[in-house]
């Protein structure tokens, strides 16, 4: 007989071994030849994986330290601070008028994944309408290039799964005022060396359709968008009535911890009451 885990053994295997199952050692596809051989080996498969779970989440407390999705904002920061770019903070509540400026009405389709409050204002989806706002102050009153970054947490209304979640942590950079001939290698050269303080070795840049700027390049890591990345002057720049050469990169930071960890759900890393840094609490 050749017979495998039962769906609901499979399942509770998959829970606890997100961050240690030995998968190369063939126990998740493993076979038996009975079923009673394949309930005594999910029994102590379980209670080892259950105690290992126990020691990450006692090493925890003893560490006393950040949940990694703080650590790489920390790290992603300090990078940019040091780069000469100053970090602003915006409102998480946006405006519907802000949304039209960047072509978001309804029938659009990242207008039916908002959470509006009430009949004027939403939770932001994204943070570059505040960032917008802010660099046609900006631009008066400071030397170009003026270089802003925020962090903070987006809401959309996704169906949850391994690499979406309703909230989550964005990163977005913009660069303005930049001599227009230096944007393709200035972009990438943020790209680079965010990438590699966010852990990430291999990735590529790919330029792929946007329902909001048109096109965008995206940072593509195995697969899985990291962040998108755009240049300008672009057409969405018109209601702001800016004009100069720009670049921007916006990153989900759960997506950069996750392909970091070499894990494959974003669910861990994120704000959860499920796990803490990473680590299951219902073992």
């Amino acid at each position: 007989m050749d017979i495998p885990w039962s769906p609901v053994q499979r399942r509770r295997l998959e829970e606890l071994g997100e961050t240690g199952l030995p998968r190369e050692a063939g126990e998740l596809h493993a076979r038996f030849g009975s079923e009673a051989e394949r309930d005594e080996a999910f029994q102590e498969l379980e209670k080892r994986l259950v105690q290992a779970r126990w020691a990450e989440l006692a090493a925890l407390r003893n560490e006393a330290r950040p949940p990694a999705l703080c650590r790489l904002e920390r790290r992603l920061s300090d990078l940019l601070a040091g780069a000469g770019f100053t970090r602003v903070l915006t409102p998480t509540l946006m405006s519907r008028g802000m949304l039209a400026k960047m072509g978001i009405r309804a029938g659009h389709p990242l207008h039916e994944k908002i959470f509006w409050v009430d009949e004027r204002r939403c939770l932001r989806p994204m943070l570059a309408p505040h960032l917008y706002s802010l660099l046609v102050d900006l631009l008066r009153v400071w030397e170009k290039p003026v270089r802003i970054f925020e962090a903070g947490s987006c809401f959309r209304r996704e169906t949850q799964g391994a690499q979406h979640a309703a909230e989550f942590t964005m990163l977005n950079l913009c660069e303005m005022g930049l001599p227009a001939d230096r944007c393709r290698s200035r972009l990438e050269e943020l790209a680079a060396r965010l990438m590699r303080e966010a852990g990430i070795r291999e990735y590529a840049l790919q330029s792929v359709a946007s329902v909001v700027y048109g096109q965008t390049v995206d940072l593509v890591h195995r697969g899985v968008e990291l962040g998108s990345a755009a240049i300008g002057p672009h057409e969405l720049d018109r209601p702001w009535k800016l004009q100069e050469p720009w670049v921007g990169i916006g990153l989900g930071l759960e997506r950069l911890v996750m392909a970091a960890e070499g894990g494959e759900s974003l669910a861990r890393w994120g704000r959860s009451l499920t796990h803490l840094d990473g680590r299951l609490l219902r073992v």
